[in-house]
């Protein structure tokens, strides 16, 4: 068996790395484990057998050689950071595009089986962005035919997971806690060693599990005051608490963001999803899993996932976040994307009943200069060059090749390839793409790996909004037909 992991210097990767390379070693083949830049200080490199392939997610080309030769993938990508120094893209849009590229490379390298950790679903509706977003990822990942199995999890209690963390620095910090609602909803948290052993246990038997969702958590239901109680408890230290009686998520975010120091980015899609009860509503995993024991194994309850998490030795990590505060991880992710001066921008798009990615592509070189006009000038060549004037001047503003090697019906690519707009520190790969996602459903339009020439203040205030209104009125154009 040939497994390849994404995420694999995650908090969850990390573990899972560990336990397959070790007990698990006799049952894999093959061991891949994908990070995004190349490095030479992981301690796992070197203690085992495994392969690790430098691979960005973000690129559907480097994605289809980092899966050559696997038979199962293990999806443990979850972008709710900024991946470029100006990021013009809801989370869930990210996601989306990632999650796409991965299973069109699945389907190209003949994966068979997608392994994804994605999050509990309440059943109230509506569902906040954040819940939305994994579900669609679940759909994205079985849009090219691989079987896909999904452990739906609450909160993971271990020392590295995001959301323990900020739930423990909270604890440890403030003497006197004021709880909103939200600290009221109910959840199935799951010690970090339950999870990677139920994943263990899916990946040698992923041929017996049909695909679905599957929800795991502890016997424990509790709310999240309580659970910071027992936090505090834990940890020995006297704390009070206050309920209050209304939700406050802005509030919540100022506060928690505010006392903990993490990114914005990170802590609101957290909070809006709280209000929701995260329970499990089945146990049907264990039936394919262990089909000759009718009980359920015996997960960790919630006390003892604690003393697991706050007591164990914290492992080694290659990510120096690991090792920093929440505040100097967030500030260090900052100043290294400020360097590369890139951006990305991806837009969600109403794909006309019977239009085809391409179809959405030549609509918007043919609108734009409508929409705008007398003001830009749009024009090809012969060789499939997209070129874009600012009337009357004759200076080109950016330029746009098409690349029919990489294009399908369904993905229009377009490499940027110069213009005053764009700068000489641009990447070769610098590309507008128009792709259909979740089975046709839905069009994105991204640019990725684009440095612009323009001052980054200037381009920030000027290019930058003016790029996203125009999205904004093609989108209106694609849902109505009115320019």
């Amino acid at each position: 068996m040939r497994i390849l992991i994404t995420g694999a210097s995650g908090f969850i990767g990390q573990r899972l790395l560990q336990a397959l390379s070790g007990s698990a070693a006799t049952e894999v083949d093959q061991l891949i484990a994908l990070r995004r830049t190349p490095s030479s200080s992981n301690p796992a490199e070197t203690s085992s057998p495994m392969e690790w392939r430098t691979c960005d997610l973000f690129s559907l080309a480097q994605t289809e050689a980092a899966t050559q030769g696997a038979d199962v993938g293990i999806y443990l990508v979850h972008s709710m950071m900024p991946a470029a120094r100006l990021t013009q893209s809801r989370f869930e849009d990210t996601d989306l595009l990632l999650a796409d590229n991965f299973a069109r490379a699945c389907k190209r390298n003949g994966v068979k089986t997608i392994l994804y950790l994605g999050g509990l679903i309440p059943e109230t509706r509506p569902l906040s962005a954040h819940l939305q977003s994994r579900l669609e990822v679940e759909a994205a990942l079985a849009s090219y035919g691989a079987k896909v199995i999904t452990l739906r999890a609450g909160l993971i209690i271990g020392q590295e997971g995001s959301s323990f963390q900020l739930l423990s620095t909270l604890v440890r910090r403030l003497p006197v806690l004021i709880c909103p609602k939200w600290t009221r909803s109910k959840t199935q948290p799951i010690a970090a060693s339950d999870l990677v052993q139920t994943l263990l246990e899916v990946i040698r038997k992923h041929t017996q599990v049909p695909a679905g969702s599957y929800d795991i958590g502890s016997p424990s239901v509790i709310t999240y005051q309580k659970l910071m109680e027992t936090t505090a408890e834990e940890l020995g230290l006297k704390r009070r608490f206050f309920s209050v009686p209304f939700f406050t998520p802005g509030l919540s975010l100022l506060w928690v963001q505010l006392i903990t120091g993490a990114s914005r980015n990170l802590i609101l899609p957290l909070i809006q999803s709280l209000k929701h009860e995260m329970l499990v509503k089945n146990a049907e995993l264990w039936q394919w899993l262990r089909p000759t024991d009718t009980t359920p194994p015996a997960l960790l309850d919630l006390s003892l996932a604690l003393k697991e998490a706050i007591r164990t030795p914290q492992p080694t990590s290659s990510r120096a976040s690991f090792a920093l505060s929440l505040r100097e991880s967030t500030r260090q992710r900052k100043a290294a994307l400020k360097k590369k001066s890139e951006v990305r921008s991806i837009q969600r798009l109403t794909r006309p009943e019977g239009w085809r990615a391409e179809a959405v592509a030549t609509a918007y070189f043919r609108w734009l200069p409508r929409k705008l006009s007398p003001l830009i000038h749009v024009s090809r060549d012969k060789t499939g060059v997209w070129s874009f004037h600012f009337f009357p001047l004759p200076w080109v503003l950016l330029k746009l090749a098409e690349t029919p090697e990489r294009s399908t019906p369904d993905r229009a690519l377009f490499l940027i390839r110069g213009g005053l707009l764009v700068s000489r520190q641009s990447p070769p790969l610098a590309r507008l793409e128009f792709r259909e996602v979740l089975g046709g459903k839905v069009v994105l339009a991204a640019i990725q790996e684009f440095v612009p020439s323009l001052p980054w203040v200037i381009y920030k205030f000027t290019q930058a909004i003016i790029h996203l209104w125009v999205m904004s009125a093609f989108e209106h154009h694609l849902r109505t037909g009115e320019d």
